[in-house]
């Protein structure tokens, strides 16, 4: 695969529980080329999050390897890490994470304000996000004026800001009702062919799976094919 943005190689992860230890990842392998969409199913408790955390660098494997954009992430220190992440990859959650005292405008700016940089090539860009995402209108209201989906929007711009290379979206759509999350998820795959940029989509739902271009299961914490 060329132009490979993301490698997972033989990621393991296990978890203590009392006196006993709990094997979540069972050597997981997979990648993901650019501008590529990946949709990522599994039973509850099968590791799906636990996979994105890993993947985002959120949380360390116990063994394996991680790469982005060709870079070993697995062998970089947290600092190196956090400095990395946010320009690579953006991510997009099922409870929003909107910060409720600043309006949607300002939510998108943060991802450009943790790498510090922010001025007016950064402004539009933010709006012209909202823009696409349908909330042009709507920048200067704050979350708790906006509906689930209008945050879901929001979100997506936000992860969309520093012109990542990958998406991380764990069960997008999760907290909104079905008509909405059909129309999330067509946005997120949109506004990701329109920037070129990767997508991995962990989400239960075999619809929503069914629209990325590869979908893979993950069973007994290893990746098998959908």
């Amino acid at each position: 695969m060329s132009n490979v943005v993301l490698k997972a190689a033989g990621i393991r992860k296990n978890y203590r529980s009392g006196d006993k230890t709990l094997a979540v990842l069972h050597g997981v392998d997979f990648s993901v080329a650019a501008g590529e969409t990946v949709s990522i199913r599994g039973e509850s408790g099968s590791g799906k999050s636990t996979l994105l955390n890993i993947v985002a660098g959120l949380d360390r494997p116990d063994a394996g390897e991680l790469f982005w954009a060709g870079e070993a992430a697995h062998q970089l220190s947290l600092s190196e890490l956090t400095a990395r992440r946010g320009k690579f990859l953006g991510m997009v959650f099922q409870s929003y994470y909107l910060i409720p005292e600043i309006d949607a405008l300002a939510n998108v700016l943060m991802s450009a304000r943790l790498i510090g940089k922010v001025g007016a090539a950064e402004k539009a860009r933010a709006l012209e996000l909202l823009k696409r995402v349908g909330l042009g209108e709507r920048s200067h209201h704050l979350p708790a004026h906006l509906s689930g989906g209008e945050r879901q929007r929001v979100a997506v711009a936000r992860a969309l800001m520093n012109r990542p290379k990958l998406i991380l979206a764990d069960e997008p759509t999760g907290n909104l009702d079905e008509r909405t999350g059909d129309e999330v998820i067509e946005l997120l795959l949109g506004v990701c062919a329109e920037q070129d940029t990767a997508l991995v989509l962990v989400t239960h739902n075999p619809a929503h799976a069914k629209k990325t271009s590869r979908q893979l299961v993950l069973k007994t914490g290893q990746m098998v094919h959908g």
